[in-house]
């Protein structure tokens, strides 16, 4: 599967199911140059899942929303959760390994926790 355009407008949608990949990245970011031939041929490789990119010069206020301080950032969804994110370019291997490791979840955990997570942080606000 070739990589999709993230933008505020389909971010929401986008994200909602199954496994969703997202590059931040800038034209101008050397280390972003070097990792996405990387995240392409993933991608190409893993049809199961979503491959987003975000210009985070176009979509100022979606990286802003993401706290993007450090591109490229690596941000992986499942089923609506943001399972990782990390700033800095992977080599091909840790990046299939992320993937495989995001598939062997148990979701049922996951959202327990993360519903935890969330009623903990509202309880704070």
């Amino acid at each position: 599967m070739a990589t999709v355009t993230l933008t505020a407008a389909n971010h929401d949608e986008t994200v909602k199911e199954g496994i969703v990949l997202i590059d931040f990245w800038a034209a101008w970011c050397g280390p972003c140059r070097q990792f996405a031939p990387v995240f392409e041929r993933v991608s190409e490789a893993n049809a199961d899942a979503v491959f987003a990119k975000v210009d985070t010069e176009a979509e100022q206020d979606l990286a802003g929303r993401y706290g993007i301080t450090s591109i490229p950032t690596l941000v992986i969804y499942r089923d609506g959760i943001p399972i990782f994110g990390q700033p800095g370019a992977l080599p091909q291997p840790a990046l299939e390994s992320l993937l495989s490791q995001v598939r062997e979840l148990d979701m049922d955990v996951v959202r327990t926790e993360y519903a935890a997570q969330v009623a903990a942080h509202e309880a704070k606000a």
